[in-house]
């Protein structure tokens, strides 16, 4: 009886051991998950305190009561005495500006991150990859040639999707090879973006003055032409799309571990890389159709929330939309303001700001790291 009764003792002293654990556990992974809500939530309120600040700067000197006056106004007519100049300004030029900023900003951002899963590289995005540079070919073909896919006010983006997509093609056809690295991937869209460059180069070369500036502003990436119809645009595509891509989050948190593992779990890698490379290029050729080439957001967003928040695509998506948002709405910011009466391209501004990073994590040369 004492041995029997000293077992079901041990029993139970190791049963509330276990229990105590799996508590600690379930305790960590909770305080761990709040963690990654509370940066997405932070990143929101950044977006809109950001907004509520940018929508008082620019080259029109306004004052912030004046602004937001008129914005108080579009909603309770009547309250305050607006000029037609002034909410001209405001509604149809700085809030479009915003609004495009962070669309654009949070799709290339998203864009870069599933590119990065599904490729398993640290280099990999929109720009890396060739992608954007195919989209701007396409466009090239068409304000050049007059070789177009679409008709109508969007004949662009047919070009920009077709390109866009040939060069997704060419490096879903090499990530299929035996042998063919994340490395040799990257090298590809880095040769594919030379390609598309000369191509632009000689189409620039034959272009008319009106057209090759066109293109010109278009390879440098800007936000001043956005209006309300390319942001309703911009808005559908994304709303189309980002669902698309979020759908595919625990697929992707799969597949970085290694295409068999993911295959063993019931995820065919293939068709999720074909439909993610896909559903990407839809969604820049839209972006680039509008704002033209802007590098280095679908490449340093991800990083930065991977370093912060781990690499759980249910949350690093939606994170690395947000810093992409952020990312481009400060660069924004500073393109409209830092020459007082000149605007500088947008893309210009975060070069400046992506380059150091993206030299940064050639130097460091540690791919692993980003994917614990």
């Amino acid at each position: 009886m004492r041995r029997g009764t000293a077992n079901g003792s041990m029993a139970g002293i190791h049963k509330r051991t276990r229990t105590g654990r799996i508590s600690r556990i379930e305790q960590e992974h909770a305080r761990t998950v709040w963690k990654k809500y509370l940066f997405i939530i932070v990143l929101a309120a950044v977006l809109i305190i950001g907004s509520c600040v940018i929508i008082t700067l620019g080259q029109v000197p306004i004052t912030i009561t004046d602004v937001y006056s008129t914005l108080f106004d579009k909603f309770v007519p009547g309250v305050f005495s607006i000029e037609d100049e002034m909410a001209h300004v405001i509604w149809q030029i700085r809030v479009p500006l915003i609004l495009g900023a962070i669309v654009s900003g949070f799709g290339l951002g998203i864009c870069g991150c599933v590119m990065q899963a599904v490729l398993k590289n640290p280099l990999a995005s929109p720009f890396t990859l060739g992608i954007s540079a195919g989209a701007q070919l396409g466009i090239s073909i068409g304000a050049v040639l007059g070789v177009t896919i679409l008709g109508g006010p969007y004949f662009l983006i047919g070009n920009a999707f077709i390109c866009a997509l040939l060069c997704s093609g060419v490096i879903i056809a090499l990530s299929s090879l035996k042998g063919a690295t994340s490395e040799t991937l990257i090298l590809a869209g880095v040769a594919l973006m030379y390609l598309f460059q000369a191509a632009n180069q000689l189409l620039s070369y034959v272009a008319t003055d009106e057209q090759r500036t066109l293109m010109t502003l278009w390879g440098m990436g800007s936000l001043a032409d956005l209006n309300w119809l390319s942001i309703g645009f911009l808005l559908a595509v994304s709303a189309l799309c980002l669902p698309l891509l979020y759908s595919k989050a625990w697929d992707l948190n799969l597949m970085t571990v290694g295409d068999d593992s993911a295959k063993s779990m019931g995820v065919d890698a293939n068709r999720v890389r074909v439909f993610i490379m896909v559903v990407s290029s839809l969604l820049v050729s839209a972006i680039v159709a509008f704002i033209g080439v802007i590098g280095f957001i679908g490449l340093v967003a991800p990083h930065i929330c991977r370093m912060l928040i781990g690499s759980d695509h249910r949350y690093l998506i939606p994170a690395a939309g947000g810093v992409g948002a952020a990312l481009l709405l400060i660069a924004n910011a500073i393109a409209m303001n830092l020459l007082g009466g000149e605007v500088v391209p947008t893309g210009i501004i975060m070069s400046v700001i992506g380059v150091p990073f993206f030299l940064y994590l050639i130097l460091k040369g540690k791919r692993k790291e980003y994917w614990s």
